[in-house]
């Protein structure tokens, strides 16, 4: 039974970690109704700031300083490329993500270099034991995705407060519902992107700082977004809670599968495990397990 517990609690941890990249993804669609690739750029982007800055200044204004970035960042992107699509077709609301994409990548780069950088922001790195006097030798648990679970579930709980309880939440899922009507009863567009944008920005410098502790600041934490695709599916595209159950879901459910069936079918059942149960959750529930079902009148 303790083989098994460790296993199953190392993989909800680690789709833990999968969350917070998802919670960017469900922030901008659900208050914007924009599928935004861009998030795991932005997770890189905030991570590769925050390091950087750790190198000239304390932590404290490396952290303000990378969160005043990615709002600045959100800033641009309204500006530029958001504003000018007003009212455009979700499809190419969705290509200029991809546009965003690249230019984060390639302009972080430039600016912060492509070096591995390791990320030291004080949360300890050492796996501990955990339940001792019930299972001999106890639970071996990495304490960074321990932090990562209460980082996560406080978001989750000051996410679902803002979008149900604030003035400014209801006004972003407006503005998902319909562009136009939102604007025609004085909701002001750019400002609630900016927001939205801000806001998703905060959580994938949260994400980064998690991913860049356990793996060290390097481009391809930007390719963990491919991973928290299965996750959206899974839990929902508009769902803040879905987000964290899909992940868990997902993490748990790939290292199982890895552990228990990969010595009879052969390993890289992790690579492909989140999408083949996606593509299950897709044929029979497209809008996951806790996302709004979608109904167009004709």
């Amino acid at each position: 039974m303790g083989p098994f517990l460790e296993v199953l609690i190392g993989g909800l941890l680690t789709g833990v970690l999968y969350s917070l990249v998802a919670l960017g993804f469900v922030l901008i669609f659900k208050a914007s109704g924009v599928f935004n690739f861009a998030q795991g750029a932005m997770v890189l982007f905030a991570a590769l700031s925050l390091v950087r800055f750790l190198e000239v200044m304390p932590l404290w204004a490396a952290l303000l300083g990378s969160a005043a970035l990615m709002v600045a960042l959100a800033v641009v992107i309204e500006r530029v490329v958001l504003r000018p699509l007003v009212n455009q077709e979700p499809i190419i609301l969705f290509m200029s993500t991809l546009g965003i994409t690249f230019f984060i990548d390639g302009f972080g780069q430039s600016l912060f270099g492509s070096d591995v950088y390791p990320l030291d922001v004080g949360i300890p790195k050492d796996p501990i034991f955990i339940a001792e006097n019930t299972f001999e030798g106890g639970l071996l648990v990495d304490q960074v995705d321990l932090w990562a679970a209460v980082v996560a579930g406080l978001l989750v709980l000051v996410l679902a407060l803002f979008f149900q309880r604030t003035r400014i939440g209801r006004a972003l899922r407006a503005v998902a519902d319909d562009h136009q009507a939102a604007q025609s009863v004085g909701i002001p567009l750019n400002q609630i992107w900016v927001i939205v944008w801000s806001v998703a920005g905060l959580v994938a410098l949260v994400a980064g700082i998690m991913w860049g502790t356990k793996l060290g600041v390097q481009f391809s934490i930007a390719l963990v977004a491919l991973k928290a695709l299965p996750v959206l599916i899974l839990g929902g595209l508009t769902s803040v809670p879905g987000a964290i159950v899909g992940g868990l879901l997902i993490g748990a459910g790939e290292k199982l599968a890895e552990v228990y069936f990969g010595p009879i079918i052969g390993g890289g059942i992790e690579n492909w495990f989140a999408y083949m149960l996606a593509l299950a959750i897709l044929l029979f529930r497209p809008q996951g397990l806790f996302g709004e079902r979608i109904i167009e009148r004709v």
